[in-house]
C-alpha cells in the first residue's frame, strides 16, 4: 500500500504527493476567489468582469445604431442607444470628463433628443436623471437641456423640494427666469421649515448671478488685481493698472512789486 511508510522511499513519495495536492488545492481556491481577501475576486471572476467591459457596450452601441437606422421611429431603439452610450461614457469619466467622454456625451445627447422627439408615452425617468450628468457644467454645460430633463424627472417626483431647487438653479443659468421663479417658489414651499430661508437665499443668489462668477479686488506686492471666481471654483486674476494722478505744478507765480 502507498501509505505504508515502512517501505524504502515511500515517505518521500507521500511527502511529494501531499505537497502537490496542497498546491493544486491552493490554486483552485484562489481561482474561485476563496480566501484571497479581495472581495471574492479570482481568476474566474476577473475573466467574467472583462466580459462586461467597454467591448460589450461597443457591441450594444453598434446593435442599437443599426436598429435606429433601420427603424428611426422606434423610440425603444433610441432609448437603448442612449443607455448604451451612457454606459460607454463611464469608461471616460472616472477622473473628470475626458475629450472622448465629451464626444460620447454629445452622441448620447443626440440619441436622447431623437428619443424625446418621438413623444414616448412615459419617458424613462431614470434615463432622464442620468442625462443630467451629460448637460451639467462638467459635461456639455447646456443648462437649457438640463431644464428639459429635470422637468421630466420632477413630473415623477412632484413633492421633492431638492429637485425643484435644482430645476430653478438650471433654469436661472439658462436665463429662463420665469421657469426658475416658479420652481424656486415650489422648492421653498416644499422644503422643511428649517431649510426654507436658506434655500430661498441660495436660489436668489443664483438668480442674481446665474453664471456663478464673482469678482474680488486684492492687492499683492503693491499691485491691485481683479480676481474672478468661476462657477467651478477656479480663480483667474487680472492686474488693474491705474493711471497715476498728475503731479502738482511746482511753478509759482510771483507778483512784481511796484
Amino acid at each position: 500500500m502507498l501509505f505504508d511508510l515502512r517501505g524504502r522511499g515511500r515517505r518521500r513519495a507521500v511527502r511529494v504527493i501531499y505537497i502537490g495536492l496542497a498546491v493544486l488545492l491552493g490554486v483552485g481556491l484562489v481561482g474561485f476567489g476563496v480566501g484571497t481577501g479581495f472581495g471574492g475576486g479570482g481568476l474566474f471572476s476577473a475573466a467574467s468582469s472583462n466580459e462586461g467591459g467597454s467591448a460589450s457596450f461597443s457591441a450594444q452601441i453598434k446593435k442599437y445604431r443599426k436598429l435606429t437606422s433601420q427603424q428611426p421611429r422606434d423610440a425603444a431603439a433610441w432609448e437603448g442607444l442612449t443607455k448604451a452610450l451612457l454606459q460607454e461614457s463611464g469608461n471616460y469619466t472616472q477622473n473628470g470628463v475626458s475629450a472622448r467622454g465629451k464626444q460620447i456625451f454629445r452622441e448620447a445627447s443626440e440619441a436622447w433628443q431623437s428619443y424625446i422627439a418621438l413623444n414616448p408615452a412615459s419617458p424613462n425617468q431614470l434615463l432622464a436623471h442620468e442625462m443630467l450628468a451629460v448637460y451639467s457644467e462638467e459635461g456639455l454645460n447646456e443648462p437649457a437641456q438640463a431644464v428639459s430633463v429635470l422637468q421630466i424627472v420632477v413630473a415623477s417626483q412632484p413633492s421633492s423640494a431638492a429637485l425643484y431647487a435644482q430645476l430653478a438653479e438650471y433654469a436661472y443659468k439658462a436665463h429662463n427666469t420665469r421657469t426658475g421663479d416658479l420652481a424656486a417658489e415650489k422648492a421653498v414651499a416644499l422644503a422643511p421649515t428649517a431649510d426654507k430661508a436658506r434655500i430661498k437665499s441660495q436660489l436668489a443668489e443664483v438668480r442674481a448671478n446665474p453664471s456663478g462668477e464673482k469678482t474680488y479686488r486684492t492687492t499683492t506686492n503693491g499691485k491691485t488685481y481683479a480676481v474672478k471666481k468661476s462657477a467651478n471654483g477656479t480663480f483667474t486674476g487680472t492686474e488693474i493698472k491705474t493711471t497715476p494722478a498728475p503731479a502738482a505744478s511746482s511753478s509759482s507765480t510771483s507778483t512784481a512789486k511796484k
